[in-house]
């Protein structure tokens, strides 16, 4: 078995699920047990800073090995999975040399990834796949991307040739959850860019993400014993139904978007006939139409409020992330040497706008310029969860690469 098929199957058996409902930090203690693993190998492969702090943090540096004055580059990854799906008990299988044919999944035969629903393992023939066994996620997200920067780590440390500045590790736990760099500690990190290693296709460099808002809703009804209620009962419940229903059913929902169009996406409903909460997140490129959604968003309920002249509402946003293009377009050198060593590797060059956000979205507006990586992570957040080996080992190779790129720009 490939190295990093190895280190990635290991990590996968860990479950580090988050909790978008739990109010510690970080939000489940599982997620620790794998930053200990990984703390742990990182002192065995001599990384002697290599330490976890009280919020599940994962700090750790390669030293320099040149003379150089070069920035510092920080690599960084989530350890926890999805609350989509189930993380526990996760039982990786490798599928060597994929010819094509459909994958079965044994545990649930019903799973099954094929070709017609997963285009992009048109492009994976004679790859080794690892995919879940049928009745779990596979953790993927994004514990191929901490498996390629342990393997980096780790070649670095064996091969002292390889000339580089200060490398510096970062492993976040809840990033599933939008609080993955809550606590980070910049100034203790050190570091003058950064790259996560989130991403999707081989190839894909992605410095464009969705802006992001959260909408809650309290919808306020009038309580009432239901055999005495005529006249008297406002049941939010039903009004919160009606609201629902009035959203628009061809645009504006992630069935019906894609590329750079934004939406507005009910996530979380709860309560009763006397009070009812629904939580929205809205997605847009555009800050500026960001907004225009959310004022149409809030039409839509002041409408459908004015038909009931005993109920209230309540309308609070809370702003999530920003599109880091924005910080992004200040620092083109960050782009230009990540694209060049891709290209060196010999891949193609994709540059997709992320329909979603990253820890280097909010890192970049903390001070830390950010753009996201591939590491061939595919079908997230589901059961048909897959990962290529081969795209694994080329995101490794462009990290190498990459390291010397910056050593080599100074």
């Amino acid at each position: 078995m490939k190295p990093i098929a190895e280190r990635f199957m290991r990590y996968v058996k860990i479950d580090t699920q988050s909790d978008p409902h739990s109010s510690t930090f970080p939000s489940t203690e599982k997620q620790k047990d794998l930053s200990r693993v990984l703390v742990q190998e990182l002192l065995d492969m001599g990384i002697a800073d290599a330490h976890l702090d009280e919020f599940g943090y994962v700090y750790a540096t390669v030293p320099s090995n040149s003379d150089k004055n070069i920035p510092v580059v920080c690599f960084c990854s989530h350890v926890d999975t999805a609350p989509d799906c189930t993380g526990t008990n996760v039982k990786p299988i490798l599928h060597e040399n994929f010819q094509g044919d459909d994958i079965v999944l044994p545990d649930d035969p019903a799973q099954i990834i094929s070709v017609s629903e997963h285009p992009y393992l048109k492009q994976k023939l004679g790859d080794d796949i690892i995919t879940a066994s049928g009745l779990t996620l596979l953790g993927a997200d994004d514990k191929s991307g901490v498996a390629i920067i342990m393997e980096l780590a780790s070649y670095l440390q064996k091969n002292n040739h390889i000339k580089h500045g200060d490398i510096k590790i970062l492993f976040t736990p809840d990033e599933e959850v939008g609080r993955g760099v809550d606590h980070v500690d910049i100034k203790k990190l050190g570091a003058d860019v950064a790259y996560t290693l989130d991403g999707g296709e081989l190839g894909a460099l992605e410095s464009e993400n969705f802006s992001a808002d959260g909408v809650q809703i309290d919808i306020h009804g009038v309580s009432a014993h239901p055999g005495y209620g005529k006249d008297k009962l406002v049941n939010a419940i039903k009004i919160a139904g009606e609201f629902l229903d009035a959203l628009p059913k061809s645009s504006l929902s992630p069935e019906t978007t894609d590329g750079k169009d934004g939406f507005f996406h009910p996530v979380d409903i709860s309560g009763n006939a006397e009070k009812t909460t629904i939580h929205f997140i809205v997605r847009d490129f555009s800050e500026e139409i960001l907004h225009q959604h959310e004022a149409h968003l809030k039409e839509i309920l002041v409408n459908t409020m004015s038909k009931h002249s005993k109920a209230s509402y309540a309308f609070e946003v809370k702003e999530q992330y920003r599109n880091m293009k924005e910080v992004l377009d200040l620092h083109p050198k960050i782009i230009e040497l990540a694209a060049n060593a891709i290209k060196e590797c010999g891949l193609p060059l994709h540059s997709i706008p992320v329909r979603g956000g990253t820890d280097g979205s909010r890192l970049s507006f903390m001070g830390l310029p950010c753009p996201n990586i591939f590491t061939g992570e595919m079908a997230f957040h589901s059961k048909q969860e897959y990962v290529s080996v081969q795209d694994m080992e080329k995101a490794t190779e462009v990290l190498i690469a990459l390291v010397q790129r910056w050593e080599q720009s100074v």
